[in-house]
């Protein structure tokens, strides 16, 4: 009996690792992009309803486990307890969409129509626990495929997610078909022009969204990104040494940035925009007042006034925070992830975006105020030796600068271009980015979008260069659906790279006016340096922007209601055959 097992699970095993692979391989760097449309169909070929579910679950698990820790490597050097328990979580959904899929096909459901619900069901799905983990969808190894990811405008990524696995389904329903000697059934016929006019209209659809553009782009203004190259363990052991050694560093980054920015100014940027937290201060002025005019932070905080006083404005990622009396002593509460803005008249915006959503592990540690005990066994775990922990801001803020006398693109009744921040893994979420697009009167609120982030984080260090991970050009390749999905430019300014400007039709824009950096946005991997280029704005409103996620939603209710529903099946069944041996 255990051989018969062991080999049911042995032969279950090269299909999965087969869509594994596939999908591991359809994602940028990498990009093979067209095997995205048969990357499932070994998957669901091997949930047949002849497969034992034990070994067909114990299957998926292990692969989908091997799948997961091979492709978010990057996240294990800076939590090893959050990779290997993030990992096993999303392998999770694989069994899970192996038995439902298997249930499916001993119903004669159409594939068809149930994998991609399931899947981008799935997809969704994982963005529930540990923080989201919106990462490595179908969608996503499409990126550069312009025509196809117009629909994000309507169906948000799950769109073209839905579609791919819609055609996987088809092509494994053939084949079933064809193995039966099927094939040439009428329902065959029917589902193969389903799915062909959704391809069809996916793509008329795309080509008239592309070809409608220039009615309704017009040219912003010329912004400047700067990208430093500084691997987080640099900061990070900084900050555990002496006092003056994290001075020293702080200083050596700021100057570095501080040089491009002004190179930058000098090409005529109207904006400049710095990646997140490289001001290694706190430069709020609430906090600011308690530090004496020697201070690091007070000196970073006058030289970056003195820069943006008649050149341009600044957008600087640093710290903010807020402070209470403690014993008639002023100590720092809060503390935050910001996005702050020097004006041209060398003041600070009035107000700043502090990040919201912040990662498990490496920004918040979990159980911090639900359970003592479990976040004292967490610390010692923890690689930094103390609690980092950040406060997640609440505020969905929108900055405003000056336009160009004349500049029809901007909002009549102030004059102004209006923009808000998205701080790193912000960019992934499109619940967060969507809420930035439209104000509660559903109008469109801004004109562009920034992601600063510090993907220094997911980088090593060898012979003294930067060694980038595949993180970098996924995290791009994310941004690009967020752009389309609201008719929004976004323009990032990344430490370590992707620094890039990606316009409302999703293209990553290569080359710029002026600038150091390598002119394929790709290249921009493990390196500094800075350009400057010119922002499209769209005065397109989408129907994503105004009613979401609707489609994931759906897709996940109807996985949730498949699992309950073949649980229960399966309950019955086993009470059906326990009755039956009774009876013998």
């Amino acid at each position: 009996m255990k051989n018969v097992k062991l080999k049911n699970f042995l032969l279950l095993c090269p299909p999965f690792i087969a869509s594994a692979v596939m999908l591991t391989v359809i994602q940028t760097p990498i990009s093979l992009s067209p095997l995205a449309w048969i990357s499932l169909v070994p998957f669901i070929l091997a949930c047949s309803p002849g497969a034992k579910p034990k070994p067909l679950a114990l299957a998926a698990y292990l692969v989908a486990a091997c799948y997961w820790l091979g492709n978010i490597y990057w996240i294990a050097p800076i939590t090893l307890m959050g990779w290997i328990l993030l990992c096993l979580y999303t392998a999770l959904f694989w069994p899970i969409l192996a038995l439902c899929l298997r249930y499916c096909r001993t119903k004669k459901i159409p594939l068809f129509l149930t994998v991609p619900v399931l899947f981008v069901g799935a997809e969704r799905l994982r963005g529930l626990f540990l923080g989201g983990f919106f990462w490595r969808f179908l969608a996503h190894s499409q990126y550069q495929n312009i025509t196809v990811i117009q629909i994000a405008d309507f169906f948000g990524a799950a769109g073209i997610s839905f579609l791919i696995a819609m055609v996987n389904g088809l092509l494994a329903d053939l084949i079933i078909a064809a193995q039966q000697k099927k094939l040439f059934k009428v329902s065959n016929f029917i589902k193969t022009a389903v799915v062909c006019t959704a391809m069809l209209a996916t793509i008329l659809y795309g080509r008239w969204r592309i070809n409608q553009s220039d009615r309704f782009v017009t040219d912003g203004p010329v912004v400047a990104s700067l990208q430093s190259n500084v691997p987080q363990w640099i900061k990070t052991e900084a900050l555990r040494g002496e006092a003056e050694i994290a001075q020293q560093t702080s200083q050596q980054i700021f100057d570095d940035l501080m040089k491009k920015s002004k190179a930058s100014s000098k090409e005529g940027a109207q904006l400049i925009i710095w990646p997140e937290t490289m001001v290694q201060a706190t430069l709020n002025d609430e906090v600011l007042a308690y530090f004496e005019s020697s201070s690091q932070a007070r000196l970073f905080d006058k030289a970056l006034s003195e820069h943006a006083a008649n050149n341009a404005y600044l957008l600087i990622g640093a710290y903010s925070g807020k402070v209470e009396f403690r014993n008639t002593q002023p100590v720092m509460a809060e503390r935050y992830n910001s996005a702050i803005l020097y004006k041209p008249d060398g003041l600070k915006y009035s107000k700043h975006y502090s990040k919201m959503h912040l990662v498990l592990f490496g920004e918040v540690l979990p159980f911090r105020n639900s359970s003592p005990f479990l976040f004292n066994l967490l610390m010692k775990f923890n690689p930094y030796g103390y609690d980092h922990s950040l406060d997640a801001g609440t505020e969905y803020t929108v900055y405003e600068m000056a336009c160009p006398v004349g500049n029809d693109t901007s909002d009549p009744q102030n004059g102004t271009y209006k923009f808000s921040v998205i701080i790193c893994y912000e960019a992934t979420i499109p619940a967060i980015v969507r809420r930035f697009a439209l104000d509660q009167q559903d109008r469109k609120q801004i004109h562009w979008l920034i992601n600063i982030s510090n993907d220094g984080w997911f980088v090593g260090f060898r012979d003294n260069e930067v060694s980038p991970s595949t993180e970098l050009a996924q995290h791009m390749a994310i941004c690009v659906f967020r752009a389309v999905e609201n008719r929004l430019s976004i323009v990032r300014s990344v430490n370590t790279g992707i620094s890039c400007i990606i316009d409302t039709l999703g293209r990553v824009k290569n080359g710029y006016l002026a600038g150091t950096l390598p002119q394929k946005a790709i290249e921009r991997k493990g390196i500094d340096g800075w350009f400057v280029d010119k922002l499209t704005i769209d005065k397109r409103k989408t129907f994503f922007s105004k009613y979401g996620q609707w489609l994931d939603f759906c897709c996940a209710l109807g996985l949730i209601l498949l699992i309950i529903i073949s649980a229960w099946a399966g309950i019955i069944r086993n009470k059906i055959d326990s009755i039956a041996l009774r009876q013998h």
